[in-house]
């Protein structure tokens, strides 16, 4: 019979496939290669999901599609919580353009809808077709990704997210159809965030790298990205904040993001999110700060009874002591994760979202049917259990 370290080193051994764009550039500027790649392919023509609040930042990659005589497209949708609606509308408008392929220019949503459009254009199946885990049959279009948040890791995933206005419920596309062929993570196009959106946005990516690490399918492959994004985005927020301009913290930020958008294929997120999804669906609360505003107290209800994974967090953090007990570790990452949201000036109460207690009940029952998230979740939570820590955020 195998000890408890064999049996250990067995699960970490487990088999796991990693899905990554083919290429990833990181670095100030990157974001213009994307040029000198699209016509390296033969291509001739492109269309541009980008956001109407961002979309000055595409002007130099603009210009130089322009020099080398694309055709270019520019649709300007949400930045933020796209629905299926928005999704098919934006497949359709694609396939008017005729273009040849597709960059996502954006935050994550935007990333999204460039995703599925690229993805769904020239196909007849409807969109709820290929809700769920692999269902999706093809892409038909090149597909390139390039951030301006450091948060989503769209960029870097797999998955795409939508609300169901019908359902008031957000559900997942997930397939390596999604996977961009290219990301270009340019820390230069995070600079003009506003504070709250970096905070957000960071505390986002911040919550992808600590599930993926504190979670049932952690990995030693993915391990190596959470524990960095981690500490990355720890160690930068707070700097980033202070002077938006730092490019040491930005390119941190954007870097942990990216790592945290790595996670996301092979490992997944958890109980945060599952419990999050109806702040943005019913209140329309960004997603960054519903995470935020639920991470400690998941995190709190997972360490009552599985502390191990957030005392090594603590450790990697520089925040242990020799002689601290893992339940004191634990907390001490989950108060540190506390005082960072404090320090970002993130709201801190389900109340300040307009939530009453009254719709505890409902949002637990909605975020009970996440179940592809809650099954990664450290600790097995009930309805009940929902409920609680819905409770603990007031």
């Amino acid at each position: 019979m195998l000890d408890s370290t064999k049996t250990k080193q067995a699960q970490d051994l487990r088999p796991i496939t990693l899905l990554q764009p083919a290429k990833i550039a990181f670095g100030a500027g990157c974001s213009l290669q994307a040029a000198d790649d699209l016509k390296n392919r033969g291509l001739k023509s492109v269309a541009i999901f980008a956001s109407e609040p961002t979309r000055f930042l595409t002007d130099s990659l603009i210009a130089k599609l322009e020099e080398e005589q694309f055709t270019i497209h520019v649709h300007a949708g949400k930045a933020a919580e796209p629905t299926f609606q928005d999704a098919v509308e934006a497949a359709a408008w694609l396939e008017q353009t005729g273009a040849q392929a597709v960059i996502g220019f954006g935050g994550g949503s935007v990333i999204d809808v460039a995703k599925i459009a690229s993805a769904t254009a020239h196909q007849d199946a409807p969109l709820d077709n290929y809700v769920g885990n692999g269902l999706l049959p093809k892409r038909t279009l090149p597909l390139f990704a390039i951030p301006t948040t450091a948060g989503a890791g769209s960029e870097a995933s797999p998955n795409a997210i939508f609300l169901d206005t019908e359902a008031q419920l957000k559900k997942g596309v997930i397939s390596p159809w999604l996977m961009p062929d290219a990301a270009y993570v340019d820390p230069e196009l995070t600079y003009s965030l506003p504070a709250s959106i970096t905070a957000a946005t960071a505390l986002d990516a911040l919550s992808h790298c600590v599930e993926a690490y504190a979670n049932r399918n952690a990995h030693p492959l993915v391990d190596v990205y959470a524990l960095k994004g981690t500490e990355l985005i720890f160690n930068n927020l707070a700097a980033a904040l202070e002077n938006s301009r730092d490019t040491q913290a930005r390119s941190a930020l954007a870097l942990g993001s990216l790592y945290g958008g790595l996670c996301l294929g092979p490992v997944n997120t958890a109980a945060i999110h599952a419990l999050s999804y109806p702040l943005g669906s019913e209140y329309h609360v960004p997603h960054g700060l519903s995470n935020a505003v639920l991470m400690p107290h998941v995190l709190r209800f997972n360490a009552a009874t599985s502390p191990e994974r957030y005392a090594q967090l603590a450790q990697s953090l520089g925040l242990g002591d020799p002689n601290a007990t893992t339940e004191n570790l634990a907390e001490r990452f989950i108060k540190a994760i506390e005082q960072l949201c404090v320090d970002c000036s993130i709201t801190s109460t389900l109340s300040d979202f307009g939530v009453s207690q009254s719709d505890v009940p409902r949002m637990a029952a909605s975020a009970i049917t996440i179940q592809r998230l809650l099954v990664n979740n450290l600790r097995e939570l009930s309805q009940a259990d929902a409920e609680g820590i819905y409770q603990n955020a007031f």
